[in-house]
């Protein structure tokens, strides 16, 4: 299936239950759509949410409503059924707002341009804390739920690992020399991999950040913009020649292209909730949804505890190794902070009924 969106997109969601897909735009416009196998894709609502960009998306509560941010500084709440502004706050960081990233069902990370997490609770509609730990844009962020720790790439060439039990910046990485783009965690929790600006995947291992272990330079000679994590020893890369590709990881192979979006860069990728379809957007302003069982077919998984390289790191579980003296400024941890939609002609809170 393909939705010509008119526009550059810079993200998209799928609906944690529904067939629904959001993506954010150029112009700042959010769009909404509903999908089902063998139909055309129909358009649900088209709002303006940002006076620029809309470069992140994100479903929250359950589903109930999208959050968006931009680099105006914003982040806005949009009602999923009636497609109403909920709420914003005009100043949510102090620099563009570029990822977005649900750690639980109330709660959401922000990361922007000047290298500032910060940690949301949707429920309490507050900053939890906030993280000052990079030096350039956010590119990705994911999150290990077992131990409660934020991972984040960045454009400076650093991977950092925030606690948010502690509220601490555990550990930082050493710079690579190249832009880190995108980032999942595999191996069980084992293994954090990092695409790049020159088309290497870089693998560290869990509770050893300082230096990467591994390297995987045969993927692409482009840039790895988006990993979407298959299961524990697979990836979907997204690159910027359009090609989308099923990799192996430790050992790490390429075990085939699966789709080729086009000819332009592949900005990201999205599973739908039952993982029936792959979503990709490019620069070529087409939203694709993938089958994934006619993509995938004829691939085989990578078999599962064989890899020596595998077993050399099995001592590595749950350990928290490096650390890091932490440059954060934490805003009220017990989730009484600064309100997220604060009062006030700059944070207005706004219910439209």
């Amino acid at each position: 299936m393909e939705i010509d969106l008119k526009k550059l997109p810079f993200d998209l969601d799928f609906h944690p239950s529904n067939q629904l897909v959001s993506v954010g735009l150029i112009t700042g416009d959010l769009q909404l759509y509903r999908y089902a196998a063998d139909s055309t894709p129909q358009r649900v609502f088209e709002v303006s949410a940002h006076k620029e960009s809309c470069r992140a998306v994100r479903f929250i509560n359950g589903g109930g409503a999208i959050l968006t941010g931009s680099p105006d500084f914003s982040l806005l709440a949009t009602d999923v059924e009636t497609g109403t502004q909920v709420a914003r706050v005009d100043d949510a960081h102090g620099a563009a707002v570029n990822r977005l990233v649900n750690l639980t069902e109330t709660t959401i990370a922000s990361g922007d341009d000047d290298g500032c997490v910060k940690v949301w609770d949707t429920r309490q509609r507050s900053c939890c804390n906030t993280f000052s730990v990079h030096e350039e844009y956010i590119s990705d962020m994911t999150f290990a739920a077992d131990s409660h720790k934020l991972v984040a790439a960045s454009g400076d060439g650093t991977l950092s690992v925030c606690n948010l039990r502690s509220n601490k910046v555990q550990t930082r990485s050493e710079f690579s020399e190249d832009e880190l783009l995108s980032v999942v965690i595999m191996k069980n929790g084992r293994k954090v991999i990092c695409g790049t600006q020159t088309g290497a995947l870089l693998l560290y291992s869990w509770g050893f950040f300082k230096d990467c272990s591994d390297r995987f330079i045969d993927l692409c000679p482009n840039s790895v913009d988006a990993l979407l994590k298959l299961d524990e020893e697979r990836v979907i890369t997204a690159s910027e020649n359009g090609v989308i590709s099923l990799v192996g990881i430790l050992p790490n192979k390429i075990i085939q292209p699966i789709a080729e979006h086009s000819e332009y860069p592949v900005e990201r990728l999205a599973f739908s909730h039952e993982k029936k379809f792959l979503g990709s957007i490019s620069h070529d302003n087409i939203l694709k949804l993938w089958d994934l069982d006619e993509i995938l077919q004829g691939s085989k998984s990578t078999a599962k505890n064989s890899s020596a390289a595998d077993d050399s790191d099995s001592d590595e579980m749950d350990m928290d190794v490096d650390t890091l003296a932490p440059n954060i400024s934490n805003i009220n941890p017990s989730f009484f902070g600064e309100m997220f939609f604060p009062p006030g002609p700059k944070g207005s809170c706004e219910t439209i009924s």
